[in-house]
């Protein structure tokens, strides 16, 4: 179970690094290409530098998250509160899928494989965690942090 924990955590946060540098600093335009076959050159000037400020900002967002799972890493498997909070954070990311799913249709294969990679990660890194014995409380790491 270890392994498939470290597995699911370390492909998704590497993907999340890389997409939200990717997509927030280097290339919003070509995502926009890649993941949703759309020439962001054919909308209005005004629509365009929206969109993209708003998707550059939200996968400056994601590229954080990244940081902040690899920063705490230790943490993320040894902490319940870390633990918890890197866990709501990549369940609201399947719920919103869900909704979009609900809302605005089936995706394209790309997007199906996303939401099942990403369900699967929350419940191995969910069930690790919780086999595990004696994790330790926010309180000790801290004092440990502190030493």
């Amino acid at each position: 179970m270890k392994f498939a924990a470290f597995f699911f955590f370390y492909c998704y946060i590497g993907l999340v690094l890389a997409a939200g540098f990717w997509g927030a600093f280097l290339g919003a335009d070509f995502d926009h290409q890649m993941l949703f076959k759309l020439d962001t050159g054919t909308l209005s000037e005004y629509s365009r530098t929206n969109m993209l400020s708003q998707y550059r900002f939200l996968r400056a967002m994601e590229f954080g998250y990244g940081l902040f799972a690899i920063t705490f890493r230790k943490e993320i498997f040894s902490v319940k509160k870390f633990n918890r909070l890197y866990l709501v954070i990549m369940l609201a990311g399947v719920l919103a899928r869900i909704v979009s799913l609900v809302d605005e249709g089936s995706p394209s294969a790309l997007f199906w494989f996303f939401l099942a990679f990403e369900s699967l990660g929350v419940v191995i890194i969910y069930i690790y965690f919780n086999q595990k014995k004696k994790p330790e409380t926010a309180e000790h790491t801290h004092r440990k942090i502190n030493r």
